[in-house]
């Protein structure tokens, strides 16, 4: 069974300037067979374009659905997959290793209570005290 890697890309959104293309249409094409070209070239297939709804914060709480086109390409995998994370395999858990402190951090923080002397005058941000 052949295994795919897949990359998603946002479609370009502007065309690129060139001599032979003169209109907006012309410069697009030429913006996407560039892409495309150059993904060709590492080994990757253009699958197809999507539009996909995308959530986007609008204002302090509220929201807003917006369209994102993307370019979906694919390339085969080798079917002896390389050692280590590929696309496909779960990354391994983190095993952190165990941290040794000196003797003088192990010791107790000393216990904070409840403040019992009220400061003497009047407060600075409440103005006079009140007799």
């Amino acid at each position: 069974m052949q295994r795919y890697e897949f990359k998603v890309i946002p479609a370009p959104r502007r065309g690129e300037k060139a001599r032979e293309a003169k209109t907006t249409e012309d410069r697009f094409a030429l913006a996407m067979s560039s892409l495309m070209n150059s993904l060709g070239r590492e080994g990757w297939d253009y699958i197809r374009a999507d539009t996909l709804p995308c959530d986007e914060r609008s204002g302090l709480t509220g929201t807003k659905t917006t369209f994102q086109t993307v370019l979906v390409f694919r390339r085969a995998m080798p079917e002896d997959p390389p050692v280590g994370l590929t696309a496909f395999t779960p990354r391994p858990e983190v095993v952190r290793p165990e941290v040794v402190r000196p003797e003088a951090s192990r010791a107790e923080a000393p216990r904070l209570g409840a403040a019992t002397d009220a400061p003497s005058g009047p407060s600075p941000a409440l103005g006079p005290a009140a007799d």
